[in-house]
């Protein structure tokens, strides 16, 4: 099966929704999806996921299940330990003379073991499991189930299915951390998701019965170069490479 996460388009997060040139990659984005065979859509709960998702549910005559657990993974405000005084809301963005030289950022069973996360006013912990329990569950809906870091198959699992998650940037690094079995922190300090992007996780089985995730792509904007949108960089601290032709 297939398990595509989506972020939201450019965000206006004053009011959680979409910026103008968000709406624009939301409708160019439902083209797009409305080509794919898709199961089933889920969707956050927050505005901007919610403004993303309605032009590819109407283009697919569908409705979408919204799923509590496919929120922001917001732990509180807190002061960030590398930049004294600058407030974050997010366990990621650390320096990377910071996360570098601590390697249970690296570490998948031990991430939210440190000092760091652990003072966060909300649960790090708690909301890891809460995403991971999400993810499984969501899974298990199509007959696979997990044992250890892999996944079991059923007789009656739907190999064919095409489940499309429309959320964020941080939880879906939460979730593709877990079904990847890589620190969902790696994937937070590394890979920069942009608006609108898509990021496809695919099963492969290649013991019958069981199976195992690989990534096929990861923040792929191909909708917005074809049709010369520019690429957001909404949550890069950097230009982004942009093959439309904009400078950034």
């Amino acid at each position: 099966m297939k398990l595509i996460f989506i972020r939201h388009a450019e965000p206006d997060y004053s009011v959680d929704s979409l910026t103008a040139a968000g709406f624009r990659e939301a409708a160019l984005l439902a083209k797009r999806v409305a080509q794919w065979p898709v199961t089933n859509v889920y969707v956050s709960p927050l505005g901007r996921a919610q403004a993303t998702a309605a032009p590819s549910l109407q283009a697919l005559g569908c409705t979408g299940q919204t799923l509590p657990w496919l929120r922001e993974f917001n732990c509180g405000e807190y002061d960030m330990p590398d930049r004294p005084g600058k407030r974050k809301r997010e366990p990621w963005d650390f320096l990377p003379e910071y996360w570098t030289a601590r390697p249970a950022f690296g570490d998948r069973d031990a991430w939210t073991t440190l000092p760091v996360m652990q003072a966060m006013p909300q649960n790090v912990d708690a909301r890891f499991a809460e995403v991971c329990a999400g993810v499984d569950g969501l899974l298990a809906r199509y007959g696979y189930t997990r044992e250890q870091g892999y996944y079991r198959v059923a007789a009656d699992a739907r190999r064919d299915a095409v489940a499309v998650c429309f959320c964020h940037l941080g939880v879906t690094g939460a979730a593709a951390g877990h079904v990847l079995n890589i620190a969902p922190p790696l994937l937070w300090q590394s890979f920069f998701l942009a608006p609108s992007s898509v990021t496809v996780l695919n099963t492969e089985e290649q013991t019958p019965g069981i199976a195992g995730f690989r990534c096929q792509m990861m923040g792929d904007t191909a909708h917005l170069r074809a049709s010369g949108e520019p690429v957001s960089a909404m949550g890069a601290f950097g230009p982004v490479f942009d093959e439309s032709g904009h400078t950034l």
